[in-house]
């Protein structure tokens, strides 16, 4: 089975929702309004709910109050908002998944990491509206759970604590193809932006110089979660999963590595705590 196979198989299963597709048409209309986009949000009150209290949240640092959800289009930017609409809209999209507890809540922890150094490591390069960057992060991995869906073995045969066999070329020896090429196509047929799947679908490129800053900092980022969750309480260095040609390629040294991973220690809890609570348990 190929990735388009498994997303096929998938695709009545991990739906968006129609308010997801009114809201994706009226940001795709020039002619829509800040106040159409938040009347349509309204219509869904867990949809607002998760929306303001992510806006509101340290994730975003706002010095006010949001209080409104045609503040947060105002504030944050249409864009901003409609990043919240996808992470929303996507851990709904996954709870009917047929899968244990437990590893759910793990693979949401990996992915709220991510999404967290993502948007760390952009606001230290100075990237404008970094906040936007915690989208590729959170959504990368979703192939896995589309894998887990339809063949639930070939998913554990892919797991991997042995360094001489990364996670994403085990992937490759069972499946064919990585949970990343999977995810991408997955967004591709829920029509979302190229700017988010095109990263996704080359986290794992060999040669970064040909990329852009998206995809060599989600490339990144990815590797310092798996040092940090996936080969947890193993001794290992940054040098075993990235080269020092990659890490200059952002200017980016080991020190602002750690510290991203100590701010995710600081954020990890309040971001599962809004996008998925039973994660957060687990701290």
């Amino acid at each position: 089975m190929t990735a388009d196979d498994y997303v096929d198989q998938a695709s009545e299963i991990f739906v968006l929702s129609d308010s997801f597709i009114r809201i994706r048409e009226l940001i795709d209309d020039e002619a829509s309004t800040i106040d159409d986009i938040s009347e349509v949000i309204l219509l869904d009150p867990a949809l607002s709910g998760t929306v303001l209290k992510l806006a509101n949240s340290p994730f975003f640092n706002y010095p006010g109050k949001i209080d409104t959800i045609s503040k947060a289009v105002l504030v944050l930017g249409i864009t901003e908002v409609y990043n919240l609409v996808i992470a929303y809209f996507t851990t709904e999209a996954f709870k009917n998944i047929d899968a244990n507890q437990d590893y759910l809540d793990e693979f949401w922890v990996k992915s709220v990491d991510c999404a967290l150094l993502m948007k760390y490591l952009g606001t230290s390069l100075g990237i404008v509206h970094a906040e936007r960057l915690f989208i590729l992060g959170l959504l990368h991995n979703l192939g896995e759970l589309v894998v887990h869906q339809i063949t639930a073995e070939k998913q554990r045969d892919c797991d991997s604590q042995d360094i001489s066999l990364l996670p994403w070329d085990k992937q490759e020896d069972v499946l064919g193809f990585t949970f990343g090429s999977c995810s991408a196509e997955l967004l591709k047929q829920w029509q979302l932006p190229y700017s988010i799947f095109a990263p996704i679908r080359d986290q794992d490129v060999e040669d970064l110089s040909q990329y852009n800053a998206e995809t060599q900092l989600l490339y990144i980022a990815k590797r310092v979660m798996v040092k940090s969750q996936v080969f947890k309480g193993q001794s290992l260095d940054y040098s075993d999963f990235l080269t020092k040609e990659q890490l200059e390629l952002l200017c980016l040294d080991k020190d602002m590595l750690n510290n991203a991973v100590d701010y995710c220690d600081l954020e990890r809890l309040g971001l599962l705590s809004i996008l998925n609570p039973s994660a957060s348990m687990l701290y």
